[in-house]
């Protein structure tokens, strides 16, 4: 009897030893093993600083991409503080929004931390005024990807045409914001995500190709812009909620679809 337990131990081990064979789970060292490797949270910063107009709205689009974040288990910073931008400060995120920004917001140094940080994979979001922002800075330019020229006068109600995979976004969908164009179509460089109908408004300078969102990797990190968002209204409803939402989890690489 002896002898047959001793030769039913060796064949166990050997078993376990065996390629392709499933050890038996140590249930302390797992956990152990789980609590040494914590997950990382991921960050974003909304930067809100502003040197022109400045958005009665920011205070509210601030709350709505806090919820949206924290819903995705995302912590957010809200700052009008240059300073933040160095490199020890700037890696603590996975992006940054620029929420409204109007006009020169960063000084020669902090533009140059921003380079580095986005060539290194750092995410960018850039909401409404955004495109109104750093006229003298060309790299800005090409990472926002097209600068604001007018818009018409007072709000407009529209169409919006979402295009590519905008699950679960409508195809179209009327909204009343203030619609911006811009210096440039970006279509050449940037993959549309959005477009607006100048059929339905008056004050529409770019025909009927007017990109009114869009996104692009082209200086290292993910970047993701949106035209809308000049009222309270409009971070009030679902459906720009939900275009935000896609943008916020494309720029911090929870999404590969903007």
């Amino acid at each position: 009897m002896h002898k047959t337990l001793i030769l039913i131990a060796s064949l166990a081990w050997a078993t376990v030893l065996l390629p392709g064979c499933t050890a038996p789970v140590a249930t302390k060292a797992s956990k152990a093993d789980t609590a040494a490797t914590p997950t990382k949270t991921s960050r974003i910063l909304v930067f809100t600083r502003t040197a022109g107009y400045r958005h009665e709205s920011i205070p509210t689009g601030v709350q709505a991409l806090r919820k949206l974040a924290q819903a995705e288990g995302v912590a957010v910073t809200d700052s009008d503080d240059p300073a933040l931008f160095d490199d020890a400060n700037l890696s603590r995120f996975d992006a940054v929004v620029f929420l409204s920004t109007t006009g020169d917001v960063l000084d020669d140094t902090q533009q140059a931390a921003f380079e580095r940080y986005v060539a290194k994979g750092g995410g960018y979001m850039g909401v409404h005024a955004a495109a109104d922002t750093e006229y003298d800075w060309p790299w800005y330019g090409r990472l926002v990807g097209a600068w604001f020229r007018s818009h018409p006068k007072g709000l407009q109600t529209t169409l919006v045409r979402f295009e590519g995979d905008a699950t679960p976004l409508p195809r179209e969908w009327q909204t009343t914001d203030e619609l911006y164009n811009y210096r440039s179509n970006p279509r050449a460089n940037v993959n549309v995500i959005a477009i607006v109908d100048e059929s339905r408004y008056q004050g529409g300078t770019m025909g009927a190709d007017h990109p009114i969102a869009w996104c692009s990797n082209r200086l290292g990190g993910r970047a993701w812009y949106t035209g809308l968002g000049h009222t309270d209204a409009q971070y009030a409803d679902p459906v720009f909620r939900a275009h935000l939402l896609r943008g916020l989890r494309y720029v911090t690489g929870r999404a590969d679809k903007c």
